[in-house]
């Protein structure tokens, strides 16, 4: 099962990588586009400026010869006056302003005197002039020798709308994915919970009728002549399987939580699986002297200390050190699980508690899951991996709120 997670976890950087592929590829045409409309403006811009300079130079013949008939003048100007979208800066070798077209000036303008301009408009445009002039947008227009003028144009609106729309289509493309994901997140989630509430119950229901007729029976069997010993030891496993049922239907609904001290829950499931364990594991626990008192699920939160402790076992493969350890730090009630065994990879440290995830040839990869949804779910606090390290050994931590300001705690059982 732990094959899932790393498929998983490659397939998702080859999606990444599919996916960053497609954006450059993307905006590659789209840049190879805006470069290609700003060369096309840029011609048209050229084509703007040979016919200043065809008009100068007809005006000029004109005044000198004028029987000699000239290029068509209207024709010309239609060229001129044919651009409407992109602005357009003309001014001589001072830098004075000649002519303008297509800009939005602050205060209007007379039709008729358009170069008489407001000091506000002859400021915006020199304002203009002199970002332009920073900039590859400009064509010098020789009109004779030693005389020349200089035209500077701005990209048109349309080129600077399409320079940005791979952007924004990429933002919204990013958007639309991050609602995808998280509205497909939740629905899962949603799934994994009536899962494992029905799971649960259907667990707890299930395990009920037989555990009956067991306890049943447990009354009959001294009238049976059997060993009074003997019956107390049944007895015993046959409430460890009522306690089991009990836990799986507390999981399949939101347990009651009650004030007790957390501590004092630890003490009890480490007592119980002490006895569990082979006599080769040194089983070693440190309790802080002051009490913990949490909002807790006393059978829930055992069966996750009890839990710790198998896997814990199970790593250290009959022989270590296993160590259980409850402190305070701050608000929080903290108890660590230590253990000198196999440890855990790095690249496993954050899919341990996922559903499925397991090392074990015969596990089912639920134990460290149902863990985490009770302590994170059900207690509001955080379990995860400390430290670990292959060869070395875990340490598994749990961190739960205490009760603020502090409540009387119900007596030790």
């Amino acid at each position: 099962m732990a094959n899932i997670y790393d498929i998983r976890r490659y397939g998702k950087w080859v999606f990444l990588t599919i996916a960053a592929a497609v954006v450059v590829i993307f905006l590659y045409v789209s840049n190879n586009m805006v470069r290609d409309l700003a060369s096309s403006e840029r011609e048209r811009m050229q084509i703007w400026a040979d016919a200043t300079k065809e008009i100068v130079k007809q005006l000029d013949n004109e005044a000198d010869n004028p029987d000699i008939p000239g290029a068509d003048i209207d024709f010309l100007l239609r060229i001129i006056e044919g651009n409407t979208t992109i602005p357009v800066l003309l001014t001589d070798d001072a830098g004075n302003i000649l002519n303008y077209r297509n800009f939005t000036l602050p205060e209007p303008v007379d039709s008729l005197n358009p170069m008489e301009l407001s000091e506000t408009n002859r400021a915006f445009l020199a304002d203009r002039l002199e970002d332009l002039s920073h900039t590859s947008n400009k064509i010098d227009i020789v009109i004779a020798e030693g005389l020349q003028q200089h035209l500077y144009y701005e990209d048109s609106t349309l080129l600077k709308r399409l320079s940005l729309f791979p952007y924004i289509q990429l933002l919204v493309m990013i958007v639309f994915l991050l609602v995808v994901y998280f509205a497909v997140l939740n629905t899962k989630k949603a799934e994994q919970n009536k899962v494992w509430v029905g799971l649960s119950k259907e667990t707890a229901h299930q395990l009920g009728t037989p555990i009956s007729s067991l306890m049943a029976w447990m009354e009959l069997l001294p009238e049976m002549g059997i060993d009074r010993e003997t019956v107390a030891e049944m007895d015993k496993d046959v409430r460890r399987l009522s306690t089991i049922a009990s836990r799986f239907s507390k999981i399949g609904s939101r347990p009651q939580l009650e004030a007790g001290d957390a501590g004092e829950t630890v003490r009890r499931a480490t007592s119980y699986m002490a006895t569990r364990i082979s006599p080769r594991i040194q089983f070693n626990t440190t309790f802080t002297d002051r009490p913990l008192p949490a909002m807790v699920s006393a059978p829930l939160f055992e069966w996750v200390m009890e839990n710790l402790i198998k896997n814990a076992v199970d790593a250290m493969e009959g022989h270590g050190t296993l160590s259980v350890e409850t402190l305070r730090d701050g608000n929080n009630a903290v108890i660590e699980v230590s253990d000198t065994g196999k440890g855990i990879a790095r690249k496993n440290q954050k899919t341990v508690f996922n559903p499925g995830f397991t090392t074990k040839k015969r596990g089912w990869g639920l134990g460290l899951t149902l863990a985490k949804r009770i302590i994170e779910q059900y207690h509001h606090g955080r379990i995860f991996v400390k430290t670990s390290t292959p060869g070395v050994g875990t340490t598994f931590c749990i961190e739960i709120p205490l009760l603020r300001p502090p409540k009387d705690l119900p007596a030790p059982k």
